[in-house]
């Protein structure tokens, strides 16, 4: 981190508004400080269609009363005029919340080592305009290059940004977090005898250099091009296998399960089963805010706590739930260091980088074995399943696979069941463990799995 990009004037702004909140008659204060500036370039059939500049900054004052009621007030403007304001209505706004027992601010990780997570490219500055466009302007030539069958080049797009962080407390904890991200994505449509087909790829990194446009632009022709024209597979029970993309998913999907405020409200499936199996012995699932390059990477959290690597199911045991300070201090344990905020939003628990522990066989050895089965390479309507109950009902894409080879796409089919069952279902995992945003996934095998087609 380096200590030119630290801004004393802030520390002091945020400094006088804790101050000033506790003269007001908060018992605690933390303020979060947010600044970044951000670029989105697209072309539409290889056309300008977005050029876009965004720069912006704020900070959020949040006051917890004696009686602990707590109210948060966030502003962009930074006039002393304004940022008494912000004090009177975040004051305001405690008075009227309800008492909350488990409110807590913490002292805050006081020692980081000086560990460098990978979460920030200082070389992004050399990053020129007219380099953002040449990578829109490849990766559109290289789908249209990379299929006969494209009919058009939907989008290509890069976006990046970089900002910076500021949290500070009343028991003395201030600390500045600085990243950047980068990312870019292609949407296509193929035609062949009658059918269409859109889909698309996209690819994030930390690190501008990391990306690879025409290796981006080829994935979300191949993956579109492997479903065009699909039909409905017969309805029978059989393997099916996740693709990367498709496992992220469902491994995003099923995140929130493990958050601590959704245990404690009865709100999630895993409530009570601590020390149980939840999934087949082969799954095992980290969450790892301190993972090298991490897009949810950072040296603390939303609430100054230390970030860490915390085992959610290893052999299928459920290890760990994660835990912000209200949470843990409810449930008489420890934070996990996974208080997620933002502008204007009170901290909360939330998952960080959240992956399998990938395989060491190739997903093609994984198809051979398996002998038959559908490879999944899109999975529509993981937000309805239920989190309580675990059942389920979603629409998927994919490929027919029979002895390692593909033998026709597939489309209008479902997959059914409950979400206790499939994960106890779950086979074996390759070792193409890649991410998605911050989540991370590998071609997994899923036994004995209702499909239903035609």
């Amino acid at each position: 981190m380096s200590e030119a990009k630290k801004n004393g004037k802030i520390e002091d702004l945020c400094g006088w508004l804790i101050e000033k909140a506790l003269k007001g008659g908060a018992s605690e204060a933390d303020v979060f400080y947010t600044e970044g500036q951000s670029r989105h370039i697209s072309l539409r059939e290889g056309q300008p269609e977005e050029d876009v500049l965004g720069i912006g900054r704020s900070v959020t004052l949040r006051s917890i009363l004696p009686d602990r009621r707590q109210g948060l007030a966030s502003m962009n403007r930074f006039e002393r005029g304004d940022l008494v304001e912000l004090v009177e209505w975040s004051l305001s706004n405690a008075a009227l919340s309800e008492p909350d027992p488990f409110l807590e601010i913490g002292e805050g990780a006081t020692e980081f080592n000086g560990e460098d997570l990978g979460i920030e490219d200082p070389d992004l500055e050399t990053l020129t305009h007219e380099k953002r466009v040449q990578a829109c302007i490849e990766m559109t030539e290289v789908a249209r290059a990379a299929d006969p069958r494209v009919v058009s080049v939907r989008s290509a797009s890069w976006s990046d940004a970089r900002g910076r962080i500021y949290l500070a407390n009343s028991r003395g904890f201030g600390a500045w977090q600085f990243g950047t991200t980068v990312s870019c994505g292609v949407a296509v449509v193929l035609q062949e005898n009658g059918s269409f087909e859109m889909g698309g790829f996209g690819e994030d990194s930390r690190f501008w250099r990391k990306l690879d446009p025409e290796a981006v632009a080829r994935e979300a022709v191949r993956k579109t091009g492997m479903i065009l024209g699909g039909k409905p597979v017969e309805t029978a029970r059989m393997t099916v296998f996740l693709d990367p993309e498709s496992c992220a998913d469902f491994i995003d999907a099923i995140g929130d399960l493990f958050l601590a405020p959704n245990v404690l409200r009865n709100k999630s499936l895993l409530r009570g089963k601590l020390g149980a199996a939840v999934a087949s012995q082969s799954f095992s699932l980290v969450d790892d805010g301190r993972l090298f390059g991490g897009m949810a990477s950072s040296p603390f959290d939303g609430e100054g706590v230390r970030t860490r690597r915390t085992p959610l199911i290893t052999g299928g045991i459920l290890e760990n739930y994660l835990y912000d300070l209200r949470s843990a201090r409810e449930a008489g344990v420890a934070s996990t260091g996974n208080a997620v905020r933002g502008s204007g939003t009170a901290p909360d628990a939330g998952c960080s980088n959240l992956f399998p522990i990938p395989g060491k066989k190739n997903p093609e050895v994984l198809f051979q074995e398996a002998g038959r089965g559908l490879l999944v390479t899109e999975i529509m309507g993981l937000h309805t399943i239920n989190p309580v109950s675990g059942d389920f009902s979603l629409g998927i894409k994919g490929v027919l696979m029979e002895g390692g080879e593909a033998v026709r796409p597939v489309a209008e089919a479902t997959v059914a069941g409950n979400l206790a069952d499939w994960l106890l279902q779950i086979g074996e995992l390759a070792n193409d463990l890649r991410f998605f945003g911050s989540t991370g996934g590998c071609t997994m095998v899923v036994n004995d799995v209702a499909v239903a087609g035609s």
